[in-house]
């Protein structure tokens, strides 16, 4: 059973995204409302990683660095200035999308085994996860112009 790798997946993925959104939070601290709204994100990111807690001890966590493609590189620094802000949305943007479609086959794979307790925990989380999605978009909607057409 591959469940295993994707839990493993998902548990790189979740980790990954909470560091991310609190070092963009950081990074652009000159922007209130990324910084707030960047820290909240990441501790509701923490929450379902918590919730991933008991899948995890019940099929088991298989961390490999196949297959490459898939794997969550985090973000060690921020850019500077609007262009900086909007590429830095769009890294968390793809980190995040990472996170939901993995959540997605998790699951696929719960409803394929029956499990409630993992369908509850896919359901919440991937509530979560479009909640987070839909403001990175509306934040990047709003910063794109400022960046590409004003900013110098």
């Amino acid at each position: 059973m591959h469940l295993a790798t994707y839990l493993g997946l998902l548990h790189t993925s979740l980790t990954t995204l909470a560091d991310a959104f609190r070092e963009v939070g950081r990074g652009h601290g000159g922007e209130p409302d990324v910084r707030h709204t960047c820290q909240v994100l990441a501790a509701r990111v923490d929450r379902q990683a918590e919730a991933l807690a008991p899948v995890v001890e019940r099929y088991g966590e298989h961390r490999e660095e196949e297959p490459e493609r898939l794997h969550a590189t985090g973000l060690d620094t921020t850019r500077s200035g609007p262009v900086g802000l909007l590429r830095d949305l769009q890294d968390l943007y793809t980190l995040a999308s990472l996170t939901d479609i993995t959540w997605t086959v998790v699951g696929q794979a719960a409803q394929g085994l029956r499990d409630r307790d993992l369908i509850a925990v896919v359901a919440s989380c991937e509530q979560d996860t479009a909640r987070q999605l839909t403001w990175l978009r509306t934040r990047i909607k709003q910063a794109a112009p400022q960046a590409l057409i004003a900013a110098r």
